[in-house]
């Protein structure tokens, strides 16, 4: 199947709910590609991650940081948290930026996110995103503001789209295998396979892999916010990356007409556009 008839599987897919579904896909054996609501910027949460991490890596080839240096979780830094391990550990912990990154990205741990964050400005961001082509992404929190409203305007939180999460993780992928797009990430193959490591050990896995085959590899960072749930992820298949699909759910009510969980009813969403890449590209 080509990649329009499958688009349009998914564009009705997403218009199943009362809520808006932005998504981005590309068909990675062909290069053909295929979004709705892709470049319409909605908040990231948590898939703003993976352009942190990258923006790291790039301190670290620069020689700026060390995946080696030693880091210390302190008080301070688990007050107001709303995700991840590390908010319930003894204060004084210590571990290296290594392991950081990693806790950031595999359990959203915001303990770990503020500490890479206390490393780089959101000037930096910024900078990173827009020199990689991210256009519509910017970095306003280091950590998002506690307890904002369902209907808060994008503009208070960090936001992102569908096709700048998509650009992303395939300069990643790419990056794996071509100096030249490593490079642009400003960083070397080797760092951007640790990448790839580190968004597949990804432990939270109720959106675009939970309809797939039980132990899928799908390198991917998830987001949980007020007004949705995103993720954005590389599937492969038999070794062999598949498609990237990034997903975001926006306006989530808190329950469904059915009486569903607004959150459940987004986790099915994003499931259901993945099963549908998984059933079309590459013979199902």
């Amino acid at each position: 199947m080509t990649m329009e008839p499958l688009a349009a599987l998914m564009r009705e897919e997403s218009a199943r709910h009362p809520f808006d579904t932005g998504w981005y896909a590309r068909n990675l054996l062909t290069g053909e590609e295929a979004d709705h609501r892709g470049d319409i910027p909605v908040p990231s949460a948590s898939t703003r991650k993976t352009s942190i991490l990258m923006a790291a890596l790039k301190a670290v080839h620069e020689g700026r940081l060390s995946l080696s240096e030693e880091c210390v979780v302190e008080e301070r830094l688990q007050k107001d948290v709303a995700s991840g391990t590390y908010r319930y550990m003894t204060p004084g912990t210590r571990l290296p930026f290594r392991d950081v990154l990693v806790n950031m990205m595999i359990t959203s741990d915001n303990v770990c996110t503020g500490i890479a964050l206390e490393r780089l400005t959101l000037e930096e961001m910024d900078g990173f995103c827009r020199d990689i082509g991210m256009t519509g992404t910017h970095h306003r929190h280091k950590i998002p503001p506690i307890g904002l409203p369902p209907d808060h305007p994008v503009e208070a939180v960090t936001s992102t789209t569908p096709r700048d999460q998509g650009l992303l993780l395939d300069l990643i992928l790419r990056g794996t295998t071509d100096e030249a797009a490593a490079l642009r990430l400003g960083c070397t193959p080797a760092l951007c396979g640790f990448a790839m490591d580190v968004l597949s050990w990804q432990l939270l896995r109720q959106l675009i892999p939970s309809l797939l085959p039980y132990g899928t590899k799908v390198a991917h960072k998830t987001g949980r916010g007020a007004r949705g749930r995103m993720d954005a992820g590389i599937v492969f298949r038999d070794g062999r990356p598949l498609y990237i699909l990034t997903v975001f759910v926006d306006g989530m009510p808190a329950t469904m007409p059915d009486g569903t969980p607004g959150y459940v009813a987004a986790f099915n969403t994003a499931g259901r556009l993945s099963r549908l890449c998984w059933d079309h590209i590459g013979g199902g």
